[in-house]
This record gives structure tokens, C-alpha cells and sequence, in this order.
């Protein structure tokens, strides 16, 4: 007879019960498991080179930082929010409510390591009561921020939402709502707008672009459904304006639209060594990040403005193309590229006289200690016209005269020092010429 088995310990159950709906999850199809993920934890080997950069500092949107202390001042003002919407839709919160419960597991699928013991996964509850809160306090925001009006609702000294205090707490919000662990899943305020518009949600992605790009005049109507704030923001980065839309390369040849069949090892030099080659910078009209191009001695970058929290925004977009699969590297390949023609203040400095960067940080040296900084740890990811725009850059510096060129400024012209010892070298040189010219005219003479 074969002795009865061993009673397992609580630990071993919930490890047996964990690997078997792990092993459920496998059968039924292994790649449905992650499909709908969008919003993540951000790894610490990703947070320990700047955790603040990744922290929200007025407001939590989401379960991840929804128990810190310093955010809890906000949630009173969060449900101020909620009441205001409620009242201006006229719809009853029971409507909101079950209009998400429907799609409560899509929902909580976005979230990566959602706690299960704080949120009760799959029951909806104190989860939707997050999601609607939220979400109305996000648009509210974006509504009164955005609407130019100066009776926007709300009382004339509301704390938050007045006209004075939005003036204040706005760029800190728009900060907030950019950080990848700090996102509401879109389908959130897809959900409440229609409920409150009887159907409409489309203008959605306009009110988001509206808040982040006020006076860039970019058109986010035919961007059909995005995943979340940051998704919407990172593709008006890489947006033309709607008056440049369909401008073309029309400043480039044909010889310049393609590479040259004989492909050279790209050369990275910094700004002032590829002007010293020759190369001219000219800022584009439209800010968009791809939009970087290089033909006959002009190298076009994009105008980009640079303040306190543009180093949060990149990190946490570039997080999130390095994270979400398919979302592209777009920002990442940009911010790169920067990394690679900026060394030292000389370099920004440069690019601000032509327009291209608007500081707003600080020093030209704090601008580029910011650019060369933000690449830390990032793997380099390739980009089709980044890589031809390299390419081309390397061809037009490796052609005799340009290498030439480019050594004799550096040698010569670097420094006025420099630049005054040749001017009294060639100046000795030219007496020296006459003098012995001089001599030999003498003596024929005589």
C-alpha cells in the first residue's frame, strides 16, 4: 500500500497554481498573453540612471503610483473633477460606469504586473472607480487648459482648475501625463467622451494635441484609435505641421535622393567639425523629428525646443519604443543622432544661433550634457533616412578638398591665437619674398 502524499504548504500551492495558469495561458495561445500590454513597469537597470525621470511629481494617473503620499493632495481635486463632468454631461455616473465595466479586461490587460492583491484583477470595482476618475480629471484638464475661455466652469479661485492656477500647475500635469508608468489606457477616455457626447469620441486625439501642440497647427483627427497619451504625443512628434505636409525635398537633386552605390563606413563628427568640412546647418520648417535631411553642403534639422522637462518626456518615450513591440524608434533614432553632433556647448551653441534649438534649460553646456546624457545604456537602433542621411554626411566629408578643408580649419582656424600666428607667417613670408625679389632686381640693376 503506498503511503498517502504529504499535505503541501501554502507557498508550494500558490506556486503550483501560478505555473498551471501560466502553462493555460501557453496552450491557448502564447502571444495572446502579452497583445494587449501597452503600459509598462519600467525595468530598474532602465530606472537607476535617472529614476526621477520616470516618478510623477503632482498627480498619479493609473494604479502604479496611485499610493504614494506626495500624490495624494491631487485626489480631492480629482473628484471635484468628476462632479464637473458629470454635471456638464448631463449623463448619470452608472452610464460612465458600466460603459467600462464592459471592457474592464481589456482595460487591466494594458497594465504589465498589475498587483492583483490591490486591485482585485477581473472584478472591476475599485479598479473602474480609478479608470473614470482619472479619466475625467485628465480631460478636464486638457478641456480647461485648452479652451482659451475664461468661464471654463469652475470657480475663479478654484486651486487647480482656475485660470491663474492652470497657468502654474498645467506644465507639470503635461509632464506627468508622459510618463510611460503614469499612462491611462486611451480606451479609457475613448469610453467617457462618448458616453458624455452621445457617441462622438473622435475628437479625443485633437484635445491631446491641442494641449501638447497649441500653436504647431498639426492635424490628429485621422490618427483612428492610439493606446494611450504618451502614443498620441509621440506620433505628433513625428508630425509635420499641416502647412508643410506635402512639402518635398525640393532643394535636392536626384544625384542627392539616393546613396552612392560605393558605400563608405559612416564618420560621426560633431557640429563644429562638420562645419569646419564645409557643411552648413539650416533649420526645417515643420518640427517634426524625422524629418532630418542632408544635400549639398546643407544638413536640415528640425527646431526643438529644450526646457525642464524635456529630458523626462524623451527618456520615457524612448523607453516605451524600447519596450512596446512595434512602436518604432523613431524619437530614439533622433535623440541619437543628436547625441552623436553634439560634444560640448560650442556645439549647441552653434545650432541656437541657427535657430534649430530653443534653450529654455539653461547653459549651452547644460543643453549638451543633457543631449549626450539621455543615450546612456540605449542600444543603437537603426533608421532608414537617418543611416542614408549618415551616409551621405560621410561621403561629402571623406571627398579630397572637403578632408582638406576641414584639416586646415582645425589646424589653423580653430582659435584667434591660431588664426594670428598664420596671418604673421604669411605676413613675414611675403617680406621675406620681397626682399629677395628686391635683391635680385638690385643687382641686375647694378
Amino acid at each position: 500500500m503506498l503511503p498517502s502524499p504529504l499535505p503541501l504548504d501554502p507557498n508550494e500551492t500558490n506556486w503550483i497554481v501560478h505555473v498551471n495558469e501560466n502553462l493555460n495561458c501557453m496552450r491557448k495561445d502564447e502571444q495572446q498573453c502579452w497583445k494587449s500590454l501597452s503600459i509598462y513597469k519600467v525595468p530598474p537597470s532602465i530606472t537607476r540612471l535617472n529614476w526621477e525621470a520616470y516618478q510623477p511629481q503632482v498627480v498619479s494617473f493609473g494604479p502604479y503610483h496611485y499610493h504614494e503620499v506626495h500624490l495624494h493632495p491631487m485626489k480631492e481635486h480629482k473628484h471635484r473633477a468628476l462632479l464637473h463632468f458629470l454635471n456638464r454631461s448631463g449623463k448619470s455616473l452608472e452610464r460612465f460606469f458600466e460603459s467600462l465595466r464592459e471592457v474592464v479586461q481589456k482595460l487591466e490587460d494594458s497594465y504589465d504586473k498589475l498587483d492583483e492583491k490591490k486591485w482585485k484583477k477581473g472584478t472591476g470595482g475599485k479598479f473602474l472607480e480609478l479608470m473614470i476618475t482619472d479619466g475625467c480629471f485628465m480631460l478636464e484638464i486638457m478641456r480647461t487648459a485648452t479652451s482659451g475661455e475664461k468661464d471654463n466652469g469652475y470657480a475663479p479661485n478654484d486651486p487647480i482648475f482656475s485660470i491663474h492656477r492652470l497657468e502654474y500647475i498645467a506644465p507639470y500635469i503635461r509632464r506627468d501625463m508622459l510618463l510611460l508608468e503614469n499612462q491611462l489606457p486611451m480606451l479609457v477616455l475613448y469610453q467617457l467622451v462618448a458616453i458624455a457626447n452621445d457617441g462622438k469620441e473622435d475628437d479625443v486625439n485633437e484635445l491631446i494635441g491641442k494641449f501638447y501642440f497649441l500653436d504647431e497647427n498639426k492635424n490628429f483627427t485621422g490618427l483612428g484609435r492610439r493606446l494611450h497619451v504618451m502614443d498620441v504625443y509621440r506620433k505628433g512628434m513625428l508630425m509635420k505641421s499641416e502647412e508643410v505636409q506635402h512639402e518635398g525635398e525640393l532643394d535636392m537633386g536626384p544625384e542627392d535622393m539616393k546613396i552612392s552605390a560605393k558605400k563608405t563606413e559612416p564618420i560621426i563628427w560633431s557640429v563644429i567639425e562638420l562645419t569646419e568640412a564645409g557643411i552648413k546647418f539650416k533649420k526645417r520648417k515643420t518640427n517634426s523629428l524625422k524629418d532630418i535631411s542632408f544635400a549639398r553642403g546643407f544638413l536640415k534639422l528640425p527646431v526643438i525646443k529644450v526646457d525642464d522637462t524635456t529630458e523626462s518626456m524623451f527618456l520615457n518615450v524612448m523607453t516605451f519604443e524600447r519596450l512596446h513591440i512595434g512602436a518604432g524608434n523613431e524619437v530614439t533614432s533622433y535623440v541619437t543622432f543628436m547625441d552623436k553632433i553634439i560634444n560640448d556647448r560650442q556645439d549647441v551653441a552653434l545650432l541656437h544661433t541657427e535657430g534649430i534649438i530653443q534653450n529654455d534649460f539653461g547653459s549651452d553646456k547644460a543643453v549638451a550634457k543633457l543631449f549626450n546624457s539621455l543615450c546612456t545604456d540605449v542600444t543603437l537602433p537603426s533608421n532608414e533616412n537617418l543611416d542614408g542621411v549618415q551616409q551621405k554626411i560621410s561621403e561629402h566629408c571623406k571627398e579630397p578638398w572637403n578632408k582638406w578643408r576641414a584639416i586646415l580649419n582645425r589646424t589653423y582656424f580653430r582659435s584667434p591665437w591660431t588664426i594670428l600666428s598664420l596671418t604673421a607667417a604669411l605676413f613675414l613670408f611675403a617680406l621675406t619674398i620681397m626682399q629677395a625679389v628686391y635683391t635680385v632686381l638690385r643687382y641686375h640693376a647694378q
